[in-house]
């Protein structure tokens, strides 16, 4: 497998690119941007380009419906010649309180609108005029006065376009289109039902297939030196993981409480979702299981960690996308350097 991590420079900048500058000094192979609601990734990602020089360096993700596909394909272009080549273009839907909430576009549509903008931007990469007729976009606009165009720049390298996906027509979108899939909520015990049958089901009408597509799928990773010390971490995430199951999204839209119920805990995860939007937050946290933390991260002794890789492997992980503990800048880089070797030895 390959190492990754994700990183946003919304809080300390400067820590955050120190860290991927010595990240790839450690061997990782790729650092992957996130945006979110706080800064946005093209800038960090031509900043960190400017800092290293071998590691691959991915937008993770760009929300589509934020910016046109155009200018999606300009972005990518300009941090791929930049990069000598290293840049990998993640996108994502987001969801409605982001895309509505935040940025004032309707979220209506974003299976068609991911794959009009995959569409269009690989006409982009292509370099010809750029002409388009979709139900969410169309180049040039109609009715108007203008020509079709071409960028005046082109892409001196492959970009390879990962799609940020969970819900099952988004898997196989994924799976029928994208070079990549950035994951997440990710147990591999299950995931052949919530996740790889909707993407091999979508590889299979493009006639490809798995080893088609880098399956990327991130998680944190931290080391207990022992159980006294693993049941403190465990407890510890479990406000995290109450929020992404009640407060990520809006009220009725929630992918990642989807994601958690297709793979064994809707019933906990509906609860969590109840609890958290009452704003019982405590109440919320306490009906995580210390299971639903264990299986879904890489927290554990050594061993624990080592076994927990070797299962995301022989799953099908291609890239694992480290999140490291760490509460300075200097134990967050030994816990990646100490996961990159498990990573290497399994």
């Amino acid at each position: 497998m390959r190492t990754a991590t994700t990183v946003e420079l919304s809080t300390r900048p400067g820590e955050v690119v120190e860290f991927a500058v010595e990240a790839e000094k450690l061997g990782l192979d790729m650092c992957w941007v996130a945006e979110a609601w706080g800064t946005d990734a093209p800038s960090a990602l031509g900043y960190i380009a400017a800092r290293t020089s071998r590691m691959l360096l991915g937008s993770g993700v760009l929300q589509v419906g934020t910016r046109s596909p155009v200018a999606v394909a300009q972005t990518a272009i300009t941090l791929s010649n930049l990069s000598s080549g290293r840049f990998l273009l993640g996108l994502g839907a987001s969801g409605p309180q982001v895309i509505e909430g935040l940025h004032g576009v309707s979220f209506a549509h974003p299976l068609a609108r991911v794959a009009e903008t995959v569409e269009i931007v690989r006409q982009v990469f292509e370099g010809g005029k750029i002409s388009y007729s979709g139900k969410e976009f169309q180049i040039p606009r109609p009715g108007g006065e203008a020509k079709p165009m071409r960028l005046s720049t082109q892409p001196e390298h492959a970009i390879p376009i990962y799609l940020a996906t969970l819900s099952p027509a988004m898997l196989r979108l994924t799976g029928k289109i994208a070079d990549g899939w950035l994951g997440t909520s990710f147990v591999p015990e299950g995931a052949g039902d919530a996740y790889f049958a909707h993407l091999d089901e979508g590889l299979a009408a493009a006639g490809r297939v798995r080893a088609d597509i880098d399956i990327c799928q991130g998680a944190e990773v931290a080391f207990a030196s022992d159980e006294d010390e693993l049941h403190t971490m465990v407890a510890a995430r479990k406000t995290e993981l109450a929020f992404s199951l009640g407060g990520m999204g809006s009220a009725s839209t929630n992918f990642y409480n989807q994601a958690y119920s297709r793979q064994g805990w809707a019933d906990v995860a509906e609860l969590v979702r109840e609890r958290w939007q009452s704003g019982d937050r405590d109440g919320a946290a306490a009906l995580i299981t210390d299971e639903m933390v264990l299986t879904t991260t890489l927290i554990g002794t050594e061993e624990m960690v080592r076994a927990r890789l070797a299962t995301w492997r022989d799953a099908g992980v291609d890239t694992v996308r480290l999140y490291p503990a760490g509460d300075t800048l200097d134990a967050k880089l030994a816990t990646l350097g100490r996961a990159i070797d498990l990573v290497r030895q399994t």
